[in-house]
């Protein structure tokens, strides 16, 4: 690129962010455009819980995906606490991420500017911009994957917290000494109302040997190799035990969302993650429960709780949009980031630092 020539209107909108979403079981990144479309896309298992083979496949998938030579810039959704700076992921309950500069590490090995978020900032964002969430005032976002993911969006803006560290409903403690949680507490929501509680509670009924778990038994080799969407697939075929199992992490979820409604009074909830694959299946007991332990029931406006448009694609799309935002308006200590813009800024004659600048200046660094 020549970083002398002057960018041309519409230019900017041909450079495409890469968005990678680092799950506890996949790494999923996909080349997005400034539209939310996803137009190449790859994954592959999460490694290991070693933070140096993760970041080694973040930098292979970013390689792989680069090719064209058309990639502005990286955005990372990390499964953990990470920092308001974008840049430091403090915690992460079920990879072993702890103070780890991943943002730092990766732009040491990576040509164009990378930044890292949590999983669900990144997929709120998404719905936000482009999908289930865009006309809401207070949208909260809850994704049920490995664990429980969630972020909050007000007005327009994505609220992190003053450490960044918002919208961990999962950990919410919702049952005294309950299940013990992977980031050292007992009876978190998580352990009731995930893709990990829906296996828990699977493989412990098939274990039991009841032939009610007949249609379970039959879908593995193993009873440890069920996993989450084996049990959906099953419930969508309309195996009963696997549609109770589903209903029974939609009314955890129903009471859950019913506590949040109380805290932060949300005019709509957005359900995504694995674990939404079940649509209905899951809602229909989620809202049930949601209607029947909302405080002030009978006399307030109930919010509304929807499926997320993207589902599983919404991490990495958002994340990808983030690092666009990341170029004009960068990340740093403040409860509230990115704002989406209502209207379009004036367009100034005075010189400023532009996409393409930044991006030639990255790669000639390299």
């Amino acid at each position: 690129m020549d970083a002398d020539r002057p960018v041309r209107h519409g230019e900017e909108a041909q450079l495409h962010s890469i968005g990678i979403d680092i799950g506890g079981t996949k790494v999923a990144a996909g080349v997005v455009s400034s539209d939310g479309t996803i137009l190449r896309r790859t994954q592959r298992p999460t490694p290991s819980h070693s933070p140096a083979a993760v970041e080694d496949a973040i930098v292979a998938l970013v390689a792989e995906l680069s090719r064209d030579g058309d990639i502005a810039s990286v955005g990372i959704g990390a499964a953990g606490w990470v920092d308001s700076d974008q840049s430091l992921v403090r915690f992460s309950p079920h990879l072993a991420w702890r103070n780890e500069p991943l943002a730092a590490r990766l732009n040491q090995r990576i040509s164009v500017p990378v930044i890292v978020d949590n999983d669900a900032n990144a997929a709120a964002w998404a719905e936000y911009r482009y999908g289930s969430g865009r006309d809401a005032k207070v949208m909260v976002c809850i994704t049920l994957g490995t664990g429980i993911g969630g972020a909050i969006i007000i007005n327009g803006k994505l609220f992190r917290g003053a450490y960044g560290m918002a919208g961990e409903f999962g950990h919410m403690g919702v049952v005294p000494e309950g299940h013990w949680c992977p980031c050292g507490n007992r009876g978190c929501w998580e352990q009731y109302a995930s893709g990990n509680a829906l296996v828990r509670d699977a493989r412990a009924l098939m274990r039991e040997g009841s032939p009610r778990a007949a249609a379970l038994l039959a879908a593995v080799d193993d009873i440890d190799h069920l996993t989450g969407p084996d049990v959906t697939h099953l419930a969508v075929a309309g195996d009963p035990v696997s549609r109770e199992l589903i209903a029974d992490v939609g009314r955890w979820l129903g009471k859950g969302l019913a506590d949040l409604a109380a805290a932060l009074d949300p005019d709509l909830f957005v359900i995504g993650g694995g674990v939404s694959a079940a649509g209905s299946l899951l809602l229909d007991p989620a809202r049930e429960a949601f209607s029947r332990t909302l405080t002030g029931r009978g006399f307030r406006p109930p919010a509304s709780i929807v499926l997320a448009r993207f589902r599983n694609d919404a991490g990495l799309i958002g994340a990808a949009d983030l690092a666009r935002h990341a170029i004009d308006e960068p990340p740093g200590a403040r409860a509230f980031w990115p704002r989406r813009r209502t209207h379009r800024r004036a367009r100034t004659r005075l010189p400023r630092r532009r996409l393409r600048d930044l991006v030639a200046e990255r790669q000639q660094r390299a």
